[in-house]
């Protein structure tokens, strides 16, 4: 079956560990075709990502002044090509700081990360999207809270990345749901707004307890039927209360805005509005997306 050929004046790439979207862009920015693989970093050799990238760009003439632009961890140390952290404090790293791939094919150039030196941290992809908030917004100042399976909340001042700290939320949310004895109370899908809400109280007023709190939920399942959606609610609320203490003096002292629209996403804002914290709504569809637009727009400038 033969694919016509496309001609995009641009690629945007976002390379995450288990999964790739492409964009193929026009020079003002519209999407002429979206397409997303499973082929991800962590299923990776460095030699597989070209071939990984001629299949998704099928139909697309071949050409090295093709600008392919790509956030995330094709540029880890295990990724495509290594493209260094950028230190805070910073603005948001562009085209100016990326590092070309070796490609026989495209003009591929990596974006990025950015790192902390204290207390260590690092960011792959999510620098990006910041880019794309600071694109739409560009006076924001406040706290960006950017869930996933390592939360980030990011301090912005003045467009520039001042601070940021990583939670392994979401990864312990999945561990202690499939792999602990846990894994026998918990369903793997459904919702209790209310067994949430508890959770989210228990873990924000006692955070030292939570280990014990995690037990609880598989003593209660035997001993007094908790269902396995409330057990599922109020193990994420309890998560997600416990890194909101630690995170308290960014959401209680400035305007947060939630990054996304997903369902965990949706469960920060409601712990946090429930909180009385600050909320900054985004507009924002898809802000990967126009990060890397702002990086090709840098780069029409200097070339």
């Amino acid at each position: 079956m033969s694919i016509d050929a496309i001609h995009p004046d641009w690629v945007a790439v976002d390379w995450g560990t288990t999964h790739v979207r492409v964009w193929l862009m026009t020079h003002d920015g519209r999407v002429l075709d979206h397409r997303r693989s499973d082929q991800g970093m962590g299923r990776l050799d460095q030699d597989q990502f070209e071939p990984v990238l001629t299949d998704l760009l099928a139909g697309v003439p071949p050409s090295q002044s093709l600008p392919v632009l790509i956030c995330g961890m094709a540029g880890s140390r295990q990724g495509w090509t290594e493209a260094p952290y950028v230190a805070t404090p910073c603005p948001p790293p562009g085209i100016g700081q990326a590092t070309r791939a070796r490609c026989k094919t495209w003009d591929v150039r990596i974006l990025p990360g950015v790192k902390q030196a204290s207390p260590a941290d690092v960011m792959r992809g999510e620098e990006t999207q910041i880019a794309g908030v600071l694109l739409e917004e560009p006076t924001f100042s406040g706290v960006l809270c950017l869930p996933g399976t390592h939360n980030k909340w990011v301090r912005i001042v003045k467009g520039r990345i001042v601070s940021f700290q990583t939670f392994m939320t979401g990864e312990l949310f999945a561990l202690l749901e499939g792999q602990s004895v846990l894994r026998h109370s918990v369903a793997t899908r459904g919702w209790d707004a209310d067994a949430f809400d508890i959770g989210v109280s228990q873990g924000l007023d006692h955070p030292h307890a939570l280990a014990g709190a995690l037990f609880s939920l598989r003593a209660e399942s035997l001993l007094n039927d908790l269902s396995g959606t409330a057990a599922r609610a109020r193990l994420s609320g309890l998560l997600i209360g416990a890194e909101l203490a630690a995170t308290r003096p960014l959401w209680r002292d400035h305007k947060v805005a939630v990054l996304g629209g997903n369902d965990v996403a949706q469960s920060y804002e409601a712990a946090l509005a429930a909180q009385g914290a600050v909320l900054h709504a985004l507009d924002i569809d898809t802000p990967t997306l126009s990060g890397l637009r702002a990086a090709y727009a840098h780069l029409k400038e200097t070339t």
